[in-house]
């Protein structure tokens, strides 16, 4: 089904019980995320927020909340789209397969953008920033934000839209130093197509002009996140998903989406910058206040009765996850083209998706001989930390598979297969003084910090404990030992003060433990942490507090550990401390007030009684 207008999807919802209509007034400041948040928590459907206080607009979330409904809104191209991605990496199967590709092939060349004359059904009316449904979602966010914006740029040196790049950037719209309906704050993190264009405007000593679509069909959406080539057009590719062609016209110079619900335009200007977030973001902390380039707002449009679509991040899964999910759905083959002996790869949602990143390869560069340690995973390893967004990945872990299949979707078991088999002496690999994800703050400053990776293969070399060892329990100044999974005990210690510290309490650790080989061989990894209780609750609670804390550089130790020619190793178990830093961002908190006015819709008379 080709949907038109945002409106068309959430009718075509409707239609099947999968939206509902929130009838009753809600307020932006945080009542519409808590609201969203816990629907989405209960695996519910749309929303269709009736009557937002403060504003005449509709608003819509969690469209993409299940991975099941959003295959339910492309489910006519869906499977098209693979193929063509598939033939793009491998394209003589059009020449061995002309009759079975032929349909994919049409639609993409029906799908390049359409240029429209502007006439009454596409105006769109113009509007004040203080007119949109201004949605703050967590209480420490620094205003309302553009959770689902789809943010163009053309190339200054090559205008048109033939060069242009469609991304999603979260867009603060009030608060901070912000002049209301004058300025707003567009964040943008490494490895984005915006960052080209704005370099060459800056170059020129020339604003960029900046159009951020709102709304429009979904397909447009879901385009302005997926990770394509630098020569594939998000536009097209919206054609070919929505299976209608993305439709645009120019107005003051600004490439305006006839489609789009709502439209901001304006200009970036060389080094203007003003102080953007704080933001509650999917690592499920805030990303704190930085300096971010500031837009200067030209004009804001609204078609006639537009509809404002939103979501809500915080620790995951949210509804991101299922963005992710269908991304690799449409595209898991054509990472194996990209980067050669992959066989699998999954960022780890429950871990904020950068910080953990899993693999699966090959391991084939001595098939004359037996291998029992990694070689072209190696090679691998380094291939996929120069590829894309997947560079940003903080701790990968890698293997290749032997005498039984291996998925990276089974996270334990994968983590069960490694730790079976890693040797800590030389199957660690740091990467020092690099850049990290944006919002990750366990590192030395924005964007700096470490990565490792934990490379294992061959034999499996040990049984893990399913038990805690029993030195463990009698140790001093860590407490409360707690087994996570085989192989893995947390251990709690004294709050982390500082680093100097921390190295006096893990040379403590090490003096008590460093004898204790043989009983610790089956506990290859231990986690110090602020409360093993957490830690051991819930493998998510596991994934997401010692990835998410661990600058691997700073926060990880060993047993006997010893440097050999600029190699670290360590003889004994793994230490990664993962308690909270002082430098690190505070975790996202639901406000217990909101939480409580919230009750209401889900009780008898509540829109979302039921649920």
């Amino acid at each position: 089904m080709a949907y038109c207008t945002l409106e068309d999807c959430l009718l075509d919802l409707e239609k099947t019980n999968q939206l509902i209509r929130i009838k009753e007034e809600v307020d932006p400041y945080l009542e519409m995320a808590a609201i969203h948040l816990r629907v989405h928590e209960l695996g519910g459907p749309a929303l269709l927020f009736e009557h937002v206080k403060g504003t005449k607009y509709r608003a819509a979330s969690n469209i993409f909340g299940t991975v099941e409904r959003s295959k339910f809104i492309f489910r006519d191209t869906f499977q098209l789209v693979q193929q063509l991605i598939k033939l793009k990496n491998n394209p003589t199967e059009i020449v061995k397969h002309p009759i079975a590709n032929i349909r994919a092939g049409w639609l993409a060349l029906q799908s390049f953008p359409l240029k429209v004359a502007m006439h009454k059904s596409i105006v769109h009316q113009p509007i004040q920033i203080k007119d949109l449904p201004l949605i703050q979602h967590w209480p420490m966010d620094g205003g309302a934000f553009v959770t689902l914006p789809q943010v163009y740029t053309e190339n200054i040196d090559k205008p048109g839209i033939g060069q242009s790049n469609l991304g999603m950037y979260r867009i603060q719209l009030n608060g901070n130093d912000y002049v209301l309906n004058k300025e707003i704050g567009l964040h943008y993190q490494l490895h984005r197509g915006i960052g080209i264009h704005q370099t060459k405007a800056n170059n020129k000593n020339l604003p960029l002009k900046v159009s951020c679509f709102i709304g429009g069909p979904p397909a447009h959406t879901l385009s302005a996140v997926m990770p394509l080539p630098e020569n594939v057009s998000e536009l097209t590719f919206a054609g070919i998903l929505g299976n209608r062609r993305f439709r645009y016209f120019y107005e003051d110079g600004y490439c305006i989406s006839a489609d789009a619900d709502f439209v901001i335009t304006g200009e970036i200007y060389p080094n203007e910058n003003k102080p953007e977030g704080p933001f509650g973001d999917h690592l499920g902390y805030y990303s704190l206040q930085h300096s971010f380039p500031l837009m200067r707002v030209h004009k804001v449009y609204a078609k006639n009765n537009a509809i404002w679509p939103f979501t809500v991040v915080g620790r995951p899964p949210q509804e991101d996850t299922s963005f992710g999910a269908l991304i690799h759905d449409l595209t898991s083959d054509a990472l194996q083209t990209e980067i050669p002996g992959v066989k699998q790869v999954h960022a780890v949602d429950a871990a904020g998706v950068h910080p953990l990143l899993l693999a699966i390869g090959n391991e084939r560069y001595t098939p004359y001989q037996p291998t029992n340690k990694p070689a072209e995973l190696l090679t691998i390893a380094n291939h996929i930390l120069g590829t894309g967004q997947l560079s940003l990945a903080k701790f990968l872990f890698i293997t290749a598979e032997d005498d039984k299949p291996l998925s990276v979707h089974n996270v334990p078991e994968f983590m069960q297969h490694i730790l079976e088999r890693i040797d800590w002496r030389r199957d660690i690999h740091f990467h020092t003084n690099t850049t990290i994800d944006t919002l990750d703050y366990s590192g030395t400053s924005l964007n700096s910090g470490s990565k490792v990776v934990f490379a294992a293969y061959g034999n499996k070399k040990r049984t893990l404990c399913t038990e805690v060892p029993q030195i463990l329990k009698e140790i001093n100044n860590f407490y409360n030992p707690q087994l996570i999974m085989p192989g893995v005990v947390a251990l709690q210690a004294y709050q982390f003060s500082t680093y100097s510290t921390a190295k006096i309490e893990m040379d403590e650790l090490n003096k008590q433990l460093i004898n204790h080989h043989l009983e610790l061989a089956t506990c290859p990894l231990l986690v110090i942490c602020d409360d093993a209780n957490f830690l051991s609750s819930n493998f998510k609670n596991y994934l997401w507090a010692t990835y998410t804390r661990c600058n691997p550089s700073h926060d990880m130790y060993g047993i006997d550990e010893f440097v050999s020619y600029k190699h670290w190793g360590c003889n004994g178990s793994l230490i990664i401390d993962a308690r909270i830093k002082p430098h690190h961002a505070p975790s996202v908190e639901k406000d217990p007030v909101i939480e409580k006015r919230v009750d209401k819709l889900f009780e008898k008379g509540g829109s979302l009684y039921g649920l």
